[in-house]
């Protein structure tokens, strides 16, 4: 059996189901609002790079659940992130509500059970900006 761990960020956006889905699932646009990430369509997946210059690295991820404008769900199947995420756009008054969750196997084995702990606070940070950004983007 895997284990896995968790991460997760919600954020508030002042318009449309629609239009905020429309944003969330414009690969390329990825890069306007999310932190350190450029992403693109690879035939019928998804592959975002994470990080500054050459650093960084390549995650792989194939579309699992596709429900606009309220759901999509990835799969990550790269080399060093894999497990599921899934990024959902509620209609709320005078808005969306948009969560983004991640359930991941750490990577580098045991390494990565240790890290995890000091890794977590980070990754929920920057997902919490990245949603910021993509709020202010629409606003």
């Amino acid at each position: 059996m895997t284990c896995h761990v968790y991460a997760a960020a919600q954020v508030f956006v002042p318009a449309p189901p629609e239009r905020v889905f429309a944003l969330v699932t414009d690969w390329p646009r990825h890069r306007e609002w999310m932190v350190l990430t450029s992403a693109w369509e690879a035939g019928d997946r998804v592959e975002a790079f994470t990080g500054v210059g050459r650093l960084g690295f390549l995650d792989v991820m194939t579309i699992t659940r596709w429900e606009p404008p309220h759901v999509v769900e990835m799969r990550h199947v790269g080399r060093l992130v894999r497990g599921d995420g899934v990024i959902r756009v509620r209609a709320c008054a005078g808005g969306s509500r948009v969560i983004w969750a991640e359930r991941l196997r750490p990577p580098l084995g045991p390494v990565g059970w240790l890290l995890w702990p000091v890794a977590r606070p980070v990754v929920n940070a920057l997902a919490r900006l990245s949603l910021r950004r993509l709020a202010r983007l629409l606003t």
